[in-house]
């Protein structure tokens, strides 16, 4: 079983470096033509079977185009959902003790969000439950969701040091594949 995981195309609020968790925006131009680049990738490779998206907007947009293309049915998983900034959310990537905070694994986000504790927790499950049901049957699953969510997916597969989960980006539709023995 293979695994690709993708982060959305382009928005305006990360050509802006604006902290985007759970407001829920669309692609701008430069995301939807990310998203056909991915989708035209994804089609060469042509061993995608499953498509799974976050449920916001601009997840679901970039999965759609890649479904378009390869002629896969997009499902959506809400524990797929970007991490929840609280306080942050909205606010420039680099306000002060954002950066930290993301590594405070017990300390809810933004005072309201959710603790790294939380959201690895809603990730790992997710992933748990697709490798179980796709595993025996050998299928490929193309995931399609967020900076954080792809943050919390390399750490389950490969170990990563605190500095290492803090200094980690996924591109906005770069690809990273996961091979399930």
């Amino acid at each position: 079983m293979k695994i690709y995981s993708t982060r959305h195309g382009e928005t305006d609020y990360n050509r802006s470096e604006i902290i985007l968790g759970t407001t829920d925006v669309s692609l701008n131009s430069t995301g939807i033509s990310q998203a056909e680049e991915l989708a035209e990738r994804i089609s060469r490779a042509g061993d995608v079977n499953i498509i799974i998206s976050s449920p916001m907007k601009r997840s679901v947009t970039t999965a759609e185009i890649v479904g378009r293309r390869c002629a896969v049915e997009v499902q959506t998983d809400e524990r797929l959902r970007e991490w929840n900034y609280g306080e942050y959310e909205g606010k420039p990537r680099f306000a002060e003790h954002f950066q930290e905070s993301k590594s405070e694994f017990g300390v809810k986000m933004g005072k309201t969000g959710e603790s790294l504790l939380q959201f690895s927790h809603r990730v790992y499950s997710a992933l748990d439950d697709i490798i179980k049901k796709y595993s025996k049957s050998g299928e490929n699953v193309l995931l399609v969701t967020h900076g954080g969510v792809c943050r919390v997916i390399e750490t389950y597969f490969h170990d990563m040091t605190v500095s290492e989960y803090n200094n980690w980006f996924m591109d906005n539709c770069g690809i990273i594949l996961y091979t399930i023995a």
